[in-house]
């Protein structure tokens, strides 16, 4: 069993920041890419931004310049640093984990959501 524990949303003021933590644990093997998605009410899942194994970073458009990815290998962790924060990036965001686990089976996880809320 693989768990994802998401940390970090909460409600800023517009032009504001958050860090957002997920940390996997159980019986893992490797992890590969990881990523962070988002649900705003009434719209579909997107990704926001996502990283290989190796760093190499994706990101939406919208959050380019503000938002960054980063991970430790070491803590299977992925974090988001947001910054300049604006009423649109409100929404549920969701991390996301493509690993391989100790029986050697390649599984995706999806973490449970933290709610991110800019007010203007």
């Amino acid at each position: 069993q693989v768990q994802l524990v998401e940390s970090g949303g909460g409600l800023v003021q517009a032009g504001g920041s958050l860090r957002l933590s997920c940390a996997a644990s159980g019986s893992i093997f490797s992890i590969n890419a990881m990523g962070w998605y988002r649900q705003a009410p009434g719209k579909q899942r997107e990704l926001v931004a996502a990283i290989t194994r190796g760093s190499n970073t994706n990101y939406a458009d919208s959050v380019k310049g503000r938002f960054t990815i980063s991970r430790d290998n070491a803590k299977n962790t992925v974090y988001l640093q947001m910054n300049s924060l604006k009423p649109e990036d409100t929404a549920v965001y969701y991390c996301n984990v493509d690993l391989v686990t100790g029986l050697n089976n390649n599984y995706n996880y999806w973490g449970q959501g933290t709610q991110v809320t800019v007010s203007s």
